[in-house]
């Protein structure tokens, strides 16, 4: 089969209706992600249906090249276009031999379980994420429990946009009916919980809001529901518990109805995102360090891996260092962190975006976001006499940011990171000040994270979805040191012009 590969195309054109668009940046680190278009954006589309079934045929070639057996799970999440994006898909899978197995309207953890339970190694959710509407992508792996990383994603890159495809047919398609209840009984197969919750359940109209509820009621729990029905305009926000709309509309509603904790599900549910009892809007880093508190009182000098951008208690809290937790800082990005997370056999993984990765007994190695719920609605059942609030106040105190990400295009935002890090090594190696005090350590595993004497640090990377840089600061010491390093950091980054405003600050 012939088909024509292009960077850019216009709609409502010829070309449009017979090539296949596939712009070349939509494949990042370990995700794919295209603007497919919305109605009534200027925005050109960097990706159509033609080049959606060419994606498939590269990725079912990438799989039979490497040894995977010619099977895999398909779902779509919950926008109006990723059906059809899926149904494209799953055609260039046929077409490169692939048997699918598509489990329909799904959460990506659950397309995730699928491989478990239908025996199936290979998956390709169909899925944005949290991102805007008019944006899709595709979540991979071939290796349960792990999605693709920069190699996986290169060799597929190189197979896509050159049109190299195996094409020798024999494939076949099976839609699996129910799929929704297999699923959910095994979410709640752990019993209930003896502890009568409340709790709010927000899902942002996203996909969740077909799940999350139930898998909590079965629980146990009494479920308020927040913009838990589906509607795929998003009208109040996009589902993400980083936005912090989201989570002032989940405060709210906590401190409405008296709820025990507020938890919010981004818009593929593999991000969970927590509101206490008080309405305190808890950065999901500091949540990692109470569940890292309740895992390791059972699993003593249990190893958590952490991303860059979270909290330094993980290596300063007294009741971790008591149980003799091993913390180890790590890339930011889901695929990183499941990958390192099977690689040292640790009890979970945490990133401050949300994701939350525990090893069994609790989860499978993959990132959750109802596993992730049901985990803290059990640690609230451990500690009967303890409120939501009462765990979060029992942390050190420490001063953070959200995470703030300033436009860089997606071709410029790797210069910017590595002329940052340049300067902050330079500094560093003549031992000059940086926000106040000399440099005590510098972090490069993932962008630069530079950290104080007093242990103050701030963090640059690039994003991995977004043409986007990402900029965290926290602090130990005071709200004024985080300013601090925040307006160091940030008179770095201005000397780049390509770098533009914040979506958000503090």
């Amino acid at each position: 089969m012939s088909i024509r590969i292009v960077a850019e195309s216009s709609p409502n054109s010829f070309s449009f209706e017979t090539e296949a668009l596939i712009g070349p940046n939509g494949f990042r680190e370990y995700d794919a992600r295209w603007w497919f278009g919305f109605p009534g954006s200027d925005k050109r589309p960097e990706l159509n249906l033609i080049g959606v079934q060419a994606l498939g045929m590269g990725l079912g070639t990438l799989i039979r090249r490497r040894g995977g057996a010619p099977e895999i799970v398909t779902g779509h999440d919950f926008r109006f276009y990723s059906l059809s994006i899926k149904l494209a898909l799953a055609g260039g899978l046929m077409a490169a031999g692939m048997r699918v197995k598509d489990i329909g309207l799904a959460l990506s953890p659950m397309a995730y379980f699928a491989q478990f339970a239908l025996d199936v190694p290979s998956v390709a959710m169909v899925t944005a994420s949290h991102n805007e509407n008019g944006w899709t992508g595709v979540k991979m792996g071939m290796a349960r429990p792990l999605t693709f990383g920069p190699e996986e994603m290169a060799a597929l890159k190189a197979i896509v946009l050159a049109g190299d495809f195996d094409l020798p047919g024999g494939g076949a398609y099976e839609f699996v009916r129910d799929f929704r209840k297999a699923y959910l009984d095994d979410l709640v197969s752990g019993g209930h919980v003896d502890r009568r919750l409340r709790v709010v359940a927000a899902c942002g109209n996203g996909t969740a809001g077909a799940f999350a509820p139930e898998a909590l009621e079965r629980i146990g729990c009494e479920v308020i529901p927040l913009d838990a029905e589906l509607d795929h305009t998003f009208p109040r926000y996009n589902p993400n518990p980083e936005d912090l709309r989201m989570l002032h509309a989940i405060r709210d509603k906590v401190l409405e109805t008296g709820a025990d904790v507020g938890l919010g599900f981004d818009g593929d549910g593999d991000r969970c995102g927590v509101v206490d009892n008080e309405g305190n809007e808890i950065f999901s880093d500091k949540v990692g360090v109470m569940l890292a508190r309740d895992i390791s009182a059972a699993q003593p000098g249990a190893t958590f891996v952490v991303d860059v951008k979270s909290t330094g208690l993980f290596g300063t809290d007294p009741v971790l260092k008591a149980n003799g937790v091993r913390a180890d800082y790590w890339k930011t990005g889901h695929s990183y962190i499941k990958r390192r997370v099977a690689e040292l056999g640790a009890a979970a993984g945490f990133e401050k975006s949300g994701h939350f990765f525990f090893n069994p007994p609790i989860g499978r190695g993959y990132d959750d976001g109802l596993v992730t719920a049901i985990a803290i609605c059990r640690m609230l059942d451990r500690n009967p006499k303890k409120s939501m609030a009462d765990l979060y106040r029992a942390l050190p105190e420490t001063f953070g940011t959200p995470t703030m990400s300033p436009h860089c295009d997606d071709e410029k935002k790797y210069g910017v990171v590595e002329r940052v890090t340049a300067a902050l090594q330079a500094m560093k190696a003549g031992e000059k000040t940086f926000a106040g005090q000399r440099i005590a350590a510098l972090v490069t595993v993932n962008g630069v994270r530079a950290e104080a004497e007093d242990g103050t640090w701030g963090l640059v990377r690039a994003s991995s979805n977004k043409p986007e840089l990402v900029v965290v600061v926290e602090s130990p010491v005071s709200s004024a040191r985080r300013r601090e390093m925040f307006e160091a950091l940030d008179a770095l980054l201005r000397q780049n012009p390509e770098v533009g405003p914040y979506n958000q600050t503090f």
